[in-house]
């Protein structure tokens, strides 16, 4: 089978084309023709070597979404999935199998769950991990309807399911932006936007004078820039690991805001999140966003792509 991986870490032109054996599932198992891959900040890190790897050699592989046909389940395997079932599935590439950059790859049966009617496999692979991603954040929070929400990082794909999921929980919306994308936040739902920025705290402040019930992180900025946006007692959610200065730990303390790291492996095989998911993408309260599709011969490309930025929806590859 092919597959997409590197030999050696570094740049994207580390990424090359493999031939590697055909897995097959078994016990508690099941195996997805793949047919899309989202590239995703995340496979940047492993490709430099970032994350400790469970692979006994190279090629390491990528890839941490995955969509396609169910084409195999293992013996004795408990599944509501049949083999023929479009599906999609989050994928810790840091296992000894590796990603979702392949043609096929074996998971556990509760990793992968139905596809969304209707949707391609490249718009289904870009649920699982960015969705579930969104999904614990907005649950770590726990704002009840009619509060306010921040979030910077709005027009990217984690930031824009968690504006649409925070309008389906009936939260209100005030995200950054940069000018060309005002019209796609006012269409995912934003209540109002603020110019983007390191110091976009001071335009959520402008925005709500007395601060935010609860705020997500998205375009990684940092606590510490932002923590003065959120009222006293109300929280705020990362995406991404920071250690706040000891002023900053002092000052959420005092003013009893609660810190949020998400991470997402915790929601491996929560199938009443990607079942809740799915509803979202079928019902169009979430819109499934895909900047472009490439093969995987183009994965240093999109590589480039992604890192380079400004990619509005997720790159995805199609095997």
């Amino acid at each position: 089978m092919k597959v997409v991986g590197v030999r050696r870490f570094g740049g994207p032109e580390v990424l090359e084309v493999f031939d590697a054996p055909e897995p097959h599932a078994g016990p508690g198992e099941v195996r997805i023709r793949v047919h899309a891959a989202t590239v995703n900040p995340g496979d940047r890190d492993m490709r430099i070597g970032a994350v400790a790897l469970a692979a006994p050699a190279p090629p390491y592989i990528p890839g941490m979404e995955a969509a396609g046909v169910l084409d195999e389940i293992g013996p004795g395997t408990a599944t509501g999935l049949r083999t023929g079932e479009h599906v999609m599935a989050m994928v810790m590439p840091n296992r000894r199998e590796g990603g979702a950059y392949a043609e096929y790859v074996v998971l556990p049966a509760d990793w992968v769950a139905a596809a969304p009617a209707g949707a391609s496999h490249a718009q289904a692979a870009t649920l699982p991990m960015n969705g579930l991603t969104a999904r614990q954040a907005l649950d770590l929070l726990d704002l009840a309807p009619g509060q306010i929400l921040a979030v910077t990082g709005g027009a990217g794909a984690v930031g824009g399911n968690v504006v649409q999921l925070a309008k389906a929980d009936g939260l209100e919306v005030v995200a950054d932006c940069a000018p060309r994308d005002a019209d796609l936040l006012r269409s995912l739902g934003a209540d109002l936007l603020v110019v983007r920025g390191d110091d976009v705290a001071d335009r959520f402040l402008e925005a709500v004078p007395g601060g935010v019930d609860g705020l997500l992180d998205g375009a990684v900025i940092g606590t510490s820039r932002l923590v003065r946006a959120v009222r006293d007692g109300g929280g705020i959610a990362a995406v991404r690991g920071e250690v706040p200065d000891r002023a900053r730990v002092v000052e959420m303390n005092r003013r009893r805001i609660t810190p949020h790291m998400v991470n997402v492996p915790n929601s491996l095989g929560d199938q009443r999140r990607m079942a809740a998911l799915r509803h979202a993408a079928e019902s169009g309260a979430l819109t499934l966003r895909v900047a472009k599709t490439l093969p995987p011969e183009q994965a240093a490309e999109a590589h480039r792509m992604m890192e380079a930025g400004g990619t509005r929806g997720r790159i995805v590859l199609t095997f």
